[in-house]
């Protein structure tokens, strides 16, 4: 399909409004960044649920499709939303491309450590005595390039000493489970938000020839485990912590990740 990408400057105030008509009125998709990036006036901004992006000055990045008007669809939100049409407009027609293809590049086999890999599953894995997890991520986070991905993944690989119960909360591409059964875990559960994260987390441990258990959060698990691994990010963590100390037996072992520096004692408070 044929798209089109439109771009443009505006004050914060009025972003949210014009993003909800943009989409109503049939943008494909809405992208806020701080217009000052690449400058020195870039406020680095880590937008968690229960933060709010505070760059004074947004540049919006639209999607359309190739046969839609971009200048009298911008007009027409404009005009909903009672906003100033912007000063300056970039349009450019985005060019079709085969993003599987190129997705799938960008991924080659990851070396964890001295005998752990994480290898795309269109890449043949090394050999034997190195453990491979085989991973199609699809939609759902966790292809092990991300620093997060490998601290767990590393801490996993230490902790794990054969027999252990473990669960993920938050597996998104069912990385940290996989990996789980095969340094040795007797058991090993995953829990995603997402529906499609953990379709793609079974349909992984299946090309894993490993038996795990994904399940959307919103059903019940009844699950006592040794090792409770979450690499979601502060703020839910927080809200999640008496839920994820509930999932563990007495004795056992919490790992937390996707922390920036400044946030870790408040996550362990």
């Amino acid at each position: 399909m044929a798209l089109a990408s439109l771009a443009f400057e505006l004050d914060r105030r009025d972003a949210e409004q014009l993003t909800d008509i943009l989409l109503g009125l049939g943008a494909l998709s809405v992208a806020a960044e701080d217009a000052a990036a690449g400058t020195e006036a870039e406020q680095p901004v880590f937008d968690e649920p229960g933060e709010v992006a505070s760059w004074p000055r947004l540049k919006l990045r639209v999607l359309l499709a190739g046969d839609a008007d971009p200048q009298a669809l911008l007009e027409r939100a404009c005009e909903q939303a009672g906003v100033n049409f912007p000063n300056s407009l970039e349009v450019e027609a985005v060019a079709e491309r085969d993003w599987v293809r190129e997705t799938q590049a960008q991924f080659d086999p990851i070396r964890i450590s001295a005998r752990l890999w994480v290898v795309p599953s269109w890449h043949a894995p090394p050999e034997q005595p190195a453990i491979a997890v085989s991973l199609d991520p699809g939609m759902a986070f966790g292809t092990g390039s991300h620093p997060t991905t490998r601290l767990c993944l590393r801490w996993l690989e230490q902790h794990l000493h054969g027999g252990e119960t473990v669960l993920d909360y938050g597996c998104g591409s069912g990385i940290l489970a996989i990996a789980a059964m095969k340094l040795g875990a007797a058991r090993a559960a995953g829990v995603d938000i997402d529906p499609a994260a953990v379709g793609a987390a079974r349909e992984n441990a299946g090309h894993n020839g490993v038996a795990c258990e994904f399940s959307d959060s919103r059903s019940p698990l009844a699950f006592e485990a040794d090792i409770v691994v979450a690499n979601i990010l502060a703020n839910p963590l927080k809200l999640l912590a008496p839920l994820l100390a509930g999932y563990g037996r007495a004795g056992g072992r919490i790992a937390l990740s996707g922390i920036l520096e400044h946030q870790q004692e408040e996550v362990r408070a």
